[in-house]
Parts: C-alpha cells; structure tokens; sequence
C-alpha cells in the first residue's frame, strides 16, 4: 500500500516507518523535521498539525491509508493530541483515503479506567486522547482502526503481545510498531478500538484474533 505516517519523528513513527518501508510498502512520512533521513525507501513529506486541513490533505493526496502516530508528550495536548486527530481524519476524508490508524492510550474512551496504575498521572493526556478518539468514531466515516496500548516502554521488542485486554500493562515501543503494521490490512480490526500490552501470542496470531 501508499502509507502516509503523520508524528513519523517520534518515538513510535520511527519504528514504524521502518517497519511498514521492510514490509514493501511505499511509505511517506509526515514530519515537521524535513532534514530527517528515514532511509533510501521512505519519502519524506514537510507536515505541520498546526496547519489548514486543505494542506495536510493535499500533503496525504494518493496515499491508501494513514496513520496518526503524533504525540505531545504534554506540550501540546490540545493541538496535537486532540485536535490533531479531527484535522486529519477530515483531511483523509478530503483526500479520498479510508483507511485511517490511530495509536493513542489505554483506556482513553473509558474514564472509570484512568485510576489504573500509571494511567492516574496522565489526567490531561487521557482527556486530548478521549476528545480525539471520540472525534474519529462519530464524526467520520473512515475505516478506522485505534490502538490503545499500555505504557511505552525504551526497550527491545518481544514480537508477542496481549489485544484485547481489561487491565493495565506495558508496551515496548517495537511490539506497538509492529502491532500497528499488523493491523493495516486486517479487516477484522475495522471500525474497532484496540487494547494491548505486552503478552504471550505473536502479534499476527493477536491481530487475527481480535
């Protein structure tokens, strides 16, 4: 597929621009750092969530689907976190692309869950993510997927993970990359929200599960 991966710089985007570029998709990644090198096989495209919708749809124009991978990490929440999800998902509808992913947080839709465990400190970033995932579901008609992971955690990758879960947990930033790959072309996953940590089935048994 034509991949358009917005928040490409971060933590997340960066494994996963790898990772969609060795699965043989044509990856274009949105970024506001246009000097990065992401390798001979990725396209890198100047995008700003601070920009007009028509910008960033005419920046997302061919693709076959995007991804939203963005984050803050608490210094934008609003911008980014929340309204950067609205500005793309009406982006991508303008565009023509249907396929939309979104990462965003354990439990972001369930408020009675943000006492659990490090979600408790994150009261502000839960409440972008709820405005932001809400947003996508009864505002669009785009084939959205959102992927709720647990705790991002530096660390290497176990190529097994947990969907679906009910308490909190944690994620090694690669296991979240490749869950998302994962769930590109999973049909099963379309129109749902999608909660992991770290767990015992190889990501593609997991997707295939949901």
């Amino acid at each position: 597929m034509k991949v358009f991966v917005i928040g490409a710089s971060g933590r997340v985007g960066q494994e996963l621009v790898k990772d969609l570029a060795a699965a043989g998709h044509h990856v274009s990644a949105g970024t506001r750092h246009v000097d990065q090198d992401f390798g001979p096989d990725v396209q890198t495209v100047a995008f700003d969530l601070h920009g007009s919708v028509e910008e960033m749809s005419l920046a997302m124009k061919g693709n076959d689907a995007v991804y939203f991978v963005a984050g803050s990490r608490g210094a934008d929440l609003l911008q980014t976190d929340a309204f950067g999800v609205v500005k793309t998902s009406q982006a991508a509808e303008a565009a023509g692309i249907k396929r939309y992913l979104l990462l965003s947080s354990l439990f972001a839709t369930d408020p009675s869950k943000w006492h659990i465990g490090e979600l408790n400190s994150l009261s502000d970033y839960n409440v972008a993510k709820f405005f932001g995932d809400h947003w996508l579901m009864d505002n669009t008609h785009l084939n959205y997927t959102i992927l709720q992971p647990g705790t991002l955690k530096d660390e290497p990758g176990t190529g097994h993970v947990a969907l679906g879960v009910t308490d909190g947990g944690v994620n090694p930033i690669p296991d979240v990359a490749a869950t998302l790959v994962a769930l590109l072309d999973a049909d099963n996953t379309v129109k749902k929200i999608v909660t992991m940590h770290t767990g015992d089935t190889p990501i593609e048994a997991a997707v295939a599960g949901v």
